[in-house]
C-alpha cells in the first residue's frame, strides 16, 4: 500500500458533501459519519478504488462489503427484496440494519465488493451526514469502518486520522456518532437469518417479523466456510474448473491467469488468457481478480493455471482467495 497520501479533513456541510461525491466519483476515499462508526467510502461499482479501499484499511481478506444507498428505489436497482426483506427496510430504514438480498440481474456493485457471491448487503445510514454525501453522489458507496485492520471501530473523525491519515483522500468531520457499533445483519433468505449483531437489537427485528430469526450454522464460521455478509470469515469463489497455483507453465487445455509481464512455456496452447495486471499491480490484480476467474471458467478450460502473485500488500488477500478456489472438491 503507498502511503503519502495528503488527507483533507473538512467539516460536515454542503461543502464537505460535494466535495465526498466528486472525490467518491474520481475513484478517490472518503470517511464519514453513519449513526454506526465513521466508515470508508469508495465508489461501489469501481473496483479499482475498492481494492485501495482493501489495502488502505491493511491486511485485506476480500471479505464482502455493504453498499450504502440514499433510498429504498436505490436499494432495489441493486438487491432483489421479497416481502420479508420490505417488510424490514420499511420498519427501520434509514438506520443500523443491514439486510443482505440476492443481487439484481444488472447490479452495478462490483464484483470484489460483493466477493464473488450472487448475494450483496445493503445499508440506508439514518447519519444526515452519511445521507447528504450519497444524494450528492447520486449511487451505491461501500463503507466498511474506517480503521487499519484489528484496530478500534472509529466514532470520531479523530479516530479515523489517527489510523488512516495519508493513506486515503478525504475526511469529513461530523462530530462523534450515536450509535458506535456496526449495523445489524440479517440475511434474508428462506428463513431471515441473524448474521451479525449489531446497532438494531434482535428482539425489535423479531417482533416486526413476528417469528424468530434463524441462528448462523456453526459451520459458517469455520475456515472453510462460504461468506455469507460483511463481518464473516471469506471463502472463495469456486470455479467448475480445478485451479493449479504457481504454475511455470501451461499444459494443454489450460486456461492462463497471469500476472506480470513473464511469457510462460506453453502459452500459445492456452485455451484462454488473461493477465490480472501486465504491469504486476496488485491494486490492479485485485480489482480484476473475480471477473477473470468467472470469464476464464467460462471458457470451459480442464484447470486454470495461474501465476505466482507476491505475498505481500493485496497480494496476501489474492492468494488467500485464489488457494481457496484450488481446494478439491
Amino acid at each position: 500500500m503507498k502511503t503519502g497520501l495528503e488527507t483533507l479533513i473538512l467539516p460536515a456541510g454542503e461543502a464537505g458533501a460535494e466535495a465526498a461525491a466528486r472525490t467518491l466519483a474520481a475513484g478517490g476515499l472518503v470517511a464519514f459519519p453513519t449513526e454506526t462508526v465513521y466508515g470508508l467510502g469508495a465508489d461501489a461499482g469501481n473496483a479499482g478504488a475498492i481494492a485501495h479501499l482493501y489495502a488502505a484499511k491493511g491486511r485485506p481478506a476480500f471479505n464482502p462489503l455493504i453498499a450504502h444507498v440514499a433510498d429504498l428505489a436505490a436499494a432495489r436497482r441493486i438487491g432483489r427484496f421479497d416481502a420479508c426483506a420490505l417488510r424490514l427496510a420499511e420498519a427501520f430504514w434509514p438506520g443500523p440494519l443491514t439486510l443482505v438480498v440476492r443481487k439484481t440481474e444488472n447490479c452495478p456493485v462490483a464484483e470484489l465488493a460483493t466477493a464473488g457471491l450472487d448475494t450483496v448487503a445493503i445499508r440506508i445510514p439514518a447519519h444526515p451526514v452519511a445521507q447528504a454525501i450519497l444524494r450528492a453522489f447520486g449511487g451505491a458507496v461501500v463503507a466498511p469502518s474506517a480503521n487499519l485492520s484489528g484496530h478500534v471501530s472509529p466514532t470520531l473523525a479523530a479516530h479515523v486520522e489517527g489510523d488512516l491519515v495519508g493513506r486515503i483522500d478525504l475526511i469529513v468531520d461530523g462530530g462523534p456518532v450515536t450509535v458506535g457499533v456496526e449495523s445489524t445483519i440479517v440475511g434474508c433468505f428462506a428463513a431471515p437469518m441473524l448474521l451479525r449483531p449489531g446497532g438494531l437489537s434482535r428482539e425489535r427485528i423479531e417482533t416486526v417479523l413476528g417469528a424468530p430469526l434463524a441462528r448462523l450454522p456453526a459451520e459458517a464460521e469455520s475456515d472453510d466456510s462460504q461468506p455469507l455478509a460483511p463481518g464473516m470469515l471469506a471463502s472463495h469463489y469456486a470455479p467448475r474448473a480445478n485451479v493449479r497455483l504457481n504454475a511455470r507453465d501451461v499444459a494443454p487445455g489450460e486456461a492462463l491467469l497471469a500476472f506480470g509481464p513473464a511469457r510462460l512455456p506453453g502459452l500459445e496452447a492456452a485455451t484462454a488468457v488473461m493477465n490480472l495486471s501486465p504491469s504486476g499491480d496488485l491494486d490492479e490484480a485485485a480489482a480484476n481478480l473475480f471477473g477473470y476467474l468467472r470469464a476464464l471458467d467460462a471458457s470451459g478450460p480442464r484447470a486454470i493455471a495461474v501465476m505466482a502473485i507476491p505475498e505481500q500488500d493485496l497480494g496476501e488477500a489474492i492468494n488467500d482467495r485464489l488457494r481457496r478456489a484450488a481446494v478439491a472438491r
